[in-house]
């Protein structure tokens, strides 16, 4: 199987940074997989559905095309809440499962998200789940959203993560949680280059065994 490296965890916490890089390190493509769930997110809430619908949220994923990926509009909190709840739905994730699988066989990937390590890419021989406390975390996010000029409160936006946290630590279908054999990087007290020097060294030291 060519190397995929599956890199999981709870928002902010630095893990796309960190896949994007890898990715460009190690030669591999790159898929950012929440991306896939913010994008339905969105359909939803364009069509004034709710993303909570099973019906529409299904519709919406099996509908997505390349330019829902470039919108901008995916990276706030109604797209944050809204990707959260359809993620929870099995027949999305059973939509989106074979994009993501065919994504990463042929050439080796580095794919980013929540269930990589436990359902997309179970047999992955390197899983990182990577970590940060819950203030860092919202600290981070609300650094990002006041950089495009329109963040909430922080007290918001850590009500708001941690209501995701609780609704992705909770559903039935793959909920948000460490693979049995993955690396923890918590990244509290790291910064972007001390994260990604250890997770090279996470990476080549699984390569080795």
């Amino acid at each position: 199987m060519a190397l995929v490296i599956a890199v999981d965890g709870p928002a902010a916490a630095g893990k796309g940074t960190l896949a994007r890089r890898l990715a460009a390190h190690f030669g591999l493509p790159y898929l950012d997989t929440g991306l896939l769930y913010r994008a339905t997110g969105r359909r939803v809430l364009d069509e004034g559905a709710d993303p909570a619908d099973p019906a529409a949220a299904e519709r919406a994923a099996r509908a997505l095309d390349p330019a829902d990926f470039t919108r901008t509009d995916l990276r706030n909190p109604p797209a944050d809440a809204a990707a959260s709840k359809v993620a929870a739905i099995p027949a999305v994730r059973a939509a989106l499962l074979d994009f993501q699988r065919g994504f990463g066989a042929a050439k080796g990937a580095v794919l980013d998200g929540r269930d990589i390590g436990t359902v997309v890419f179970p047999e992955a021989r390197v899983k990182l789940f990577v970590t940060a406390s819950a203030a860092e975390r919202a600290r981070r996010r609300h650094a990002e959203l006041a950089a495009r000029g329109a963040a909430p409160s922080l007290e918001e936006v850590a009500a708001e993560m941690a209501a995701r946290d609780a609704r992705d630590a909770a559903r039935d279908v793959a909920p948000l949680a460490p693979a049995k054999d993955a690396v923890l990087l918590d990244t509290t007290e790291l910064d972007a280059e001390q994260a990604f020097a250890e997770a090279v060294r996470i990476v080549e030291s699984l390569q080795s065994k």
